[in-house]
């Protein structure tokens, strides 16, 4: 296979300056979920470039292409397209600025707090460099641009809009996703790599009144709080220790002035998990407390649950991720290594499932080097460096854009080598 990647990556510096701009550009125009308009567009017109056949709109905003090079198997590489509603602050030069309306109908800022226009820009450059360089391999690449992974409906949206229809049926379907971590640095993990999530919203009834008159309401500031709290003893206290679980209250909304008892309280929390019994345990452990809280407190009407942008667990096929990072190993030497599960999840296995088809999702560091080694030394990663979702996460463009770059190219033709 070296063979093969050398002579598809020897072009690698004539496609790394328009990457360059076309990340800072996309990283200034960030767009939020089954919004990709600009970025769709932008996708589509690279890769009818590239000689692939394009199709778009699939699943309101999603792209693929299909480059055909001869009998072989078929690989599917992924890149997910939106942003989130997160004000940038970063401070680079091309940092965002954009605006946007919600879900909700509000306006929002928007921003790849996430990384999503790295991995857009580094499978563009990776369809390129195999287009151009076709007499080194043989099969056909499904180059799929996915919306809407952050609210867990894109891929899956994909699917139902006739996926399984549109493209050849891939032999196996790959992923990455940047994190913070050394960039350079390309990571894999046989089995589950990312939780499953249920997101929920929790609204609890009280019975509003005068700030200084309590005794004649119900309170659902402070139930809201109290539920808060014991929700805290879920995983502490309900999960075995030997598992993994993660329970985060990330938002709530009460009240409109110090004075006034609200009549509502409505939070919003999300559930982590990798297996089916400790996520069934966890989210009766959440729907029984609350339940109860609210009881305590002489609620005048039953607490509401909607259960909303739920993700699948992601789990990495043994074999497909054994030949894959044995592939890496060959390339990247001592940057190729191992990681351990995250509690961050994907909707991507939605797209590889509906094929039967095995799948594999490896990480790549984008921190600079020398940044994550100076944090690392003074014991302060967490403190120090931004991750994801954070309003300061921007990977270091280089080397994590021709890292990125590489990993799809390798990946691909530790199945698709003409040797």
């Amino acid at each position: 296979m070296g063979g093969a990647v050398s002579r598809v990556l020897k072009g690698l510096d004539g496609v790394r300056g328009w990457q360059e701009d076309l990340y800072r550009d996309l990283h200034e125009h960030p767009e939020l979920s089954h919004r990709e308009h600009r970025t769709a567009g932008i996708v589509a017109r690279r890769l009818g470039e590239f000689g692939l056949e394009v199709h778009e709109g699939v699943g309101s905003t999603g792209v693929v292409g299909v480059l055909r090079n001869g009998d072989g198997p078929t690989v599917l590489l992924r890149a997910d397209m939106d942003a989130l509603p997160i004000r940038e602050t970063t401070g680079l030069p091309y940092a965002s600025t954009a605006i946007a309306t919600d879900r909700s109908g509000n306006e929002v800022p928007v921003a790849h707090s996430c990384g999503h226009d790295m991995h857009v820009t580094c499978l563009l450059g990776a369809v390129q460099l195999l287009a151009d360089a076709d007499d080194a391999w043989r099969g056909t690449v499904v180059a799929l641009f996915q919306p809407a992974e952050e609210t867990g409906g894109g891929a899956l949206g994909m699917v139902e809009d006739g996926l399984t229809g549109i493209i050849p049926a891939p032999d196996v379907a790959f992923a990455q996703h940047v994190i913070a971590g050394p960039a350079g640095r390309v990571s894999t993990h046989p089995g589950p790599i990312f939780s499953a999530a249920d997101n929920i919203r929790i609204t609890v009834h009280g019975r509003g009144g005068h700030g200084s008159m309590p005794q004649a309401s119900v309170d659902p500031v402070v139930l809201a709080a109290m539920i808060i709290v014991r929700l805290q003893t879920v995983v502490s206290r309900e999960v075995e220790p030997t598992d993994t679980a993660a329970l985060t209250v990330g938002s709530i909304h009460a009240g409109t002035a110090g004075n006034v008892i609200a009549d509502a309280a409505r939070m919003e929390l999300t559930v982590r998990t990798y297996d089916e019994e400790t996520r069934s345990r966890v989210l009766d452990a959440i729907r029984r407390i609350v339940t109860a809280e609210c009881a305590a407190s002489a609620c005048p009407r039953e607490p509401e649950f909607e259960v909303y942008d739920r993700f699948p667990l992601t789990e990495n096929d043994p074999g497909t991720t054994e030949r894959l990072a044995a592939a890496f190993a060959d390339h990247f030497g001592d940057r190729a290594g191992a990681i351990g599960p995250r509690t961050a999840s994907e909707d991507f296995s939605h797209i590889p499932a509906a094929f039967g088809a095995p799948y594999s999702y490896w990480v790549v560091g984008c921190t600079d080097p020398d940044v994550y080694r100076r944090a690392a030394e003074a014991g302060r990663t967490a403190q120090d460096i931004p991750v994801n979702h954070s309003p300061d996460f921007a990977p270091a463009l280089q080397p994590t854009c021709d890292t990125g770059t590489e990993a799809l190219v390798v990946a691909t033709l530790a199945w698709l080598d003409r040797g």
